[in-house]
């Protein structure tokens, strides 16, 4: 395990600089949307993701107490990497649900609205840890110059503060975009790894919306 570098005053100051709490609602709240879903579309009894998604964040947040980035960020990696796992498995059991007509059309708008909230908080936090280094990098420098994302404050003649970085808010609002009109809106993707991670979360965003269409149209 990574020993925090206590001996660096830039680093002190700057560690813990951007928030935690947003991501660590959106995980809870993910867990929580999950559970709601019905049993036979879950991985496991209903309260075992929003279990280990509390066992993980409090891991985390003891983990970036101490100074222990590098193993923090292993286990945001670990809780994302369950999370995306969960989601893709109950999409899957959604899809060869419905030729078999098992759910309720109530059930089945619940199961699809709740998996395309998930698949929106999933992705943020994706893009929140890995644009930049995530947030431990980011917490380096000041002001965000260089990352995955062209930020409309990045442009020139646009940011006011030289000092602005995006938070995880900022990369919610990107992963909602993405699942709404399928593209990036007024945030550019720069890298590879972030163009395809959108077009995945564009695909399963639009699986959801394709399969409610289809359904709604049997249905009436």
């Amino acid at each position: 395990m990574a020993v925090p570098d206590r001996t660096n005053p830039k680093s002190k100051q700057a560690y813990g600089k951007e928030p935690r709490w947003p991501s660590i609602i959106a995980t809870l709240a993910t867990g929580l949307v999950y559970a709601a879903m019905p049993s036979s579309l879950s991985a496991g009894p209903d309260w075992l993701l929003l279990g280990i998604m509390g066992i993980l964040i409090s891991s985390t947040l003891l983990l970036h107490l101490f100074g222990y980035s590098a193993a923090d960020r292993i286990i945001g990696y670990t809780a994302s990497g369950i999370l995306t796992i969960a989601m893709i498995w109950s999409l899957g059991l959604l899809v060869a649900s419905i030729p078999r007509h098992e759910i309720d059309p109530k059930m089945l708008l619940k199961s699809a609205v709740a998996l395309w909230v998930t698949n929106v908080l999933v992705f943020a936090l994706w893009y929140w840890r890995l644009d930049a280094g995530g947030p431990h990098e980011r917490e380096k420098e000041p002001g965000h110059k260089e990352g995955a994302f062209l930020f409309p404050q990045m442009s020139s003649g646009i940011q006011s503060d030289p000092n602005w970085s995006p938070n995880f808010v900022d990369y919610l609002f990107l992963a909602f975009n993405t699942s709404t009109a399928f593209s990036p809106t007024d945030t550019p993707a720069l890298s590879r790894w972030a163009k395809i991670l959108m077009m995945v979360q564009s695909i399963i965003s639009l699986a959801v919306l394709a399969l409610l269409a289809a359904r709604a149209v049997n249905i009436l």
